[in-house]
C-alpha cells in the first residue's frame, strides 16, 4: 500500500480494493475478501456500496477539514489573536512613526493615495476588494454574497490586487 500521510480520503480513495481505516496506532484494510468471509450473506454489491459510502464520508470530512482549515478564516480575523501574542516588529514601527509631528500629513497622503488606487479597479472589483480588506469577508462569504462561485470571487481579488499593486509601481 502507499504512504498517503496527507489525509484519509487520499489514502481509502486510493485503494479500489479496500476500505481503509487509520487509527492512531495502526492502518487497517478490509479487502473484499475479508468483508465476504466475515459478513456471511454479504454479496460484492454490499461491498461496492460500503466502499462508496465510505469514500464518500472521507470525501466530506476531507472538504469539511479544509473549509474549516483553510477557507472560512480571513487573516483580518488573526487580529482579535493580539492579547495573547506579543507586538510585531512592524507594529512597533508604525508606533514610532506616530510619535513624529509628520505623520498626520504622511498618513493623509496614504489615505489620497489609497483612494486614488481604488480608482483604478472596476467596481465589483472595488466593491469585493473593499468587502476582503476593509470589512473583513472571506471570499467564500463575498461569494454567497455576490451569489457567485468561490472562484470567481478569488479571481476578482487577484486581479484588484495586480491592479493596485501596479498603480502604486508607477505612481
Amino acid at each position: 500500500m502507499k504512504n498517503y500521510r496527507d489525509n484519509d480520503y487520499a489514502l481509502n480513495k486510493v485503494n479500489k480494493t479496500a476500505v481503509v481505516y487509520r487509527f492512531a496506532t495502526e492502518t487497517v484494510e478490509i479487502t473484499l475478501d475479508a468483508y465476504l468471509r466475515e459478513n456471511q450473506g454479504k454479496t460484492e454489491a454490499d461491498f461496492a456500496e460500503l466502499k462508496a459510502l465510505s469514500d464518500a464520508d472521507y470525501l466530506e470530512i476531507d472538504r469539511n477539514d479544509y473549509r474549516q482549515t483553510y477557507l472560512n478564516v480571513s487573516i483580518h480575523g488573526l487580529a482579535e489573536t493580539c492579547i495573547c501574542s506579543s507586538t510585531s516588529p512592524e507594529d512597533e514601527f508604525i508606533d514610532e512613526q506616530f510619535d513624529q509631528p509628520e505623520h498626520d500629513t504622511k498618513m493623509e497622503r496614504r489615505r489620497e493615495l489609497g483612494m486614488r488606487a481604488l480608482d483604478v479597479l472596476t467596481e465589483t472589483q472595488r466593491r469585493r476588494y473593499l468587502l476582503n480588506v476593509a470589512n473583513r469577508k472571506s471570499s467564500w462569504q463575498i461569494a454567497e454574497l455576490d451569489g457567485v462561485t468561490h472562484q470567481s470571487v478569488l479571481e476578482c481579488l487577484e486581479a484588484a490586487e495586480k491592479k493596485i499593486k501596479k498603480f502604486l509601481e508607477n505612481g
